[in-house]
């Protein structure tokens, strides 16, 4: 049984790490921070392996982004999250972020600086392309719920890049 477990756990990291380093980077912050939280969200799934029921309908993904959230929270929550500089430059970016224009990098800077709730929903939404079925379940809130800050969420950031396009009200 110990060898099928390990053998669950490989193939779950081989899957979903990237995904899941990516997703601890965005809302960390930083790069040693999101490793940590990765390997701290692998450890609790290897842990809770024994409760996971994909009968009930939740995915893999879901259930380990559900995990990787959490931690994230937990991290975020902690004291070291009060000194995190938003500033910072983007080149400890893991995976698929290492090479972004300057409107995707504004776009993820302005994404990283989202309320914590907004930023999980766009990062399972649109990072991850779950549904919001699968996000609500990731997160452990109703659908509705994460149709609202989904949409709060998109307004925030419609906002922040009009601002930050520099178009000028054409009646000037």
């Amino acid at each position: 049984m110990e060898q099928t477990r390990e053998a669950r756990l490989m193939d779950w990291m081989e899957r979903y790490s990237q995904a899941i380093l990516r997703t601890c980077f965005v809302y960390l912050g930083r790069r040693q921070e999101a490793e940590d939280a990765m390997q701290d969200t692998f450890l609790k799934a290897w842990k809770a392996m024994d409760s996971f029921d994909a009968a009930r309908g939740a995915s893999e993904k879901t259930w380990l982004m559900k995990i990787a959230v959490n931690v994230c929270h937990d991290y975020h929550r902690s004291r070291w999250a009060r000194f995190v500089d938003m500033s910072r430059s983007l080149e400890d970016l893991p995976g698929r972020y290492l090479r972004l224009e300057p409107e995707e990098e504004t776009l993820l800077m302005d994404v990283m600086r989202l309320p914590e709730k907004q930023k999980q929903v766009i990062l399972l939404y649109y990072y991850h392309d779950m549904t919001i079925k699968e996000a609500a379940e990731a997160l452990g809130v109703a659908p509705s719920t994460v149709y609202q800050r989904l949409k709060k969420a998109e307004q925030t950031l419609r906002i922040k890049l009009t601002e930050g396009s520099g178009h000028e009200n054409e009646s000037d």
